[in-house]
């Protein structure tokens, strides 16, 4: 399993464009966060952890991969819909794993095509399909193409550590993004400590 990589430039210039995150991320260090380089398997991941715990997904993740062998979308569409809610999850959860399967299995998405696209480009693609939002696009391009500037309004943590930061009772999408282009073009490092922050309290 790779990390995500950044430097002390990454951290200079974000400590220079905002002093107070500048003192978190002195406080904190350096944080060390995987990346799944399979852009398939992190969007199965993405789609799995919807709407529960890190560890609950965890869970169902393994007894997903143990039921397929080797996750790929041959493997995910030789199992039924019900075979994979048996894993733990909602049979509309496992539909959107056995429609990503069948999109690419198709033709109709191209995964290795998703990498010479902007960062808005890859979103508008996947959100085309079923099960994926706007916040499984962003993780996937922070967690997996390893993009350097995405901090997602979507995720409730980095709202939450946002609002932690900067000591703020309530955090309009206008004030989040004034916030986020301060953080740009390295936002994805930022989005690190706020979820750092989000989780320490």
């Amino acid at each position: 399993m790779s990390e995500f990589i950044y430097g002390e430039r990454e951290v200079s210039h974000l400590t220079a464009q905002d002093p107070v995150l500048g003192v978190q991320i002195s406080r904190i260090g350096h944080i060390s966060r995987a990346v799944e380089p399979n852009v398939y398997i992190a969007l199965m991941q993405s789609i799995i952890s919807q709407q529960i715990s890190t560890k609950a997904a965890g869970t169902v993740w393994n007894r997903f991969s143990e039921r397929c062998g080797v996750v790929t979308p041959d493997a995910v569409l030789s199992l039924s819909e019900e075979e994979i809610a048996k894993c733990g999850m909602s049979r509309r959860k496992a539909g959107y794993l056995l429609g990503l399967a069948n999109a690419i299995c198709s033709g109709e998405l191209d995964l290795k095509h998703l990498s010479s696209l902007h960062d808005e480009e890859v979103i508008q693609c996947l959100c085309k399909h079923s099960g994926i939002g706007r916040w499984t696009a962003e993780m996937m391009l922070l967690f997996s193409l390893s993009r350097p500037d995405i901090v997602s309004f979507s995720d409730l943590a980095i709202r939450r550590g946002m609002m932690r930061l900067y000591g703020l009772e309530s955090l309009s999408k206008e004030e989040f993004m004034e916030v986020r282009m301060r953080y740009s073009p390295y936002g994805s490092v930022a989005s690190l400590y706020l979820w750092k922050m989000a989780t320490e309290y």
